[in-house]
């Protein structure tokens, strides 16, 4: 019954152009909210536009007002305006990720192997508390190691926490999810859309040896962190399934 999409994220936003994308399957027009301060053009920005997402910033402050703001503006217009969170945080978000981890159980029972840890991006915490969630769900002892793209201890973590909560209810106990919650920030660096020459070192090295695109907001700073942590634990002889959240268009935003 809805007939317009409204979202929140930066320029950068993974989120933002599936969004957009999935809006324009469906005919329906969208329009994306991010701040001011991450909202340089990029390749993932190029396609929600191509997509005909509308996108605004307005400063990080204001994110919050401006979404209520445009939410009325659209109801008065005659819309019926459906809001999903940032990163698809939320409840469903976190459904989302537990279906994905069923998805690597039955890869698992399919080839007969058993994954020691996951490592993958973790931004607004929606992957991994779902991973979380389903790792708890199942009762296995998969390690579920998120690396921060962006935010530092204790809020990351927190956040993380906080939505295993919300979708868990009363089927975990809070000693089981504080000790299921790994939350990486080694590997942040200047924060949010930032990266160095290491990163980028990192990402040259993924697409020769193995030709895959990372990028320096999400993928190319997990894969690095997670290549550091695994010498920091000195983790060997184990099975270790990286996830690629996405984000191939802002490969070429580093060309």
């Amino acid at each position: 019954g809805y007939d317009h999409v409204v979202t929140y994220g930066s320029s950068h936003s993974n989120h933002c152009r599936v969004v957009a994308n999935m809006a324009a399957e469906r005919h329906m027009p969208c329009l994306l909210i991010g701040p001011e301060e991450v909202s340089e053009e990029t390749f993932n920005i190029k396609l929600v536009k191509m997509l005909g997402g509308e996108f605004i910033t307005v400063p990080v402050e204001e994110v919050h007002d401006t979404i209520e703001s445009q939410m009325e503006r659209l109801r008065g217009l005659g819309y019926k305006p459906y809001f999903i969170e940032g990163g698809g945080h939320g409840d469903l978000g976190t459904e989302a990720y537990v279906q994905c981890y069923q998805e690597i159980r039955d890869f698992e029972d399919e080839n007969g192997v058993n994954f020691d840890y996951v490592f993958f991006a973790s931004g607004t915490g929606t992957t991994q508390a779902g991973l979380i969630c389903g790792k708890l769900i199942n009762g296995d002892d998969t390690e579920i190691i998120g690396i921060s793209i962006a935010r530092r201890n204790p809020r990351g973590r927190n956040v993380v926490v906080d939505s295993v909560r919300s979708y868990m209810g009363d089927r975990g106990s809070d000693e089981d999810i504080q000790k299921a919650t790994v939350f990486v920030d080694d590997y942040v660096g200047g924060g949010y859309g930032t990266d160095d020459s290491s990163v980028r070192k990192v990402i040259e090295d993924a697409l020769v040896k193995y030709g895959i695109p990372l990028d320096a907001t999400y993928t190319g700073k997990a894969f690095m962190g997670m290549k550091k942590y695994i010498e920091k634990e000195e983790i060997r002889g184990k099975n270790i399934l990286f996830i690629h959240t996405g984000g191939t268009p802002l490969f070429f935003d580093l060309l």
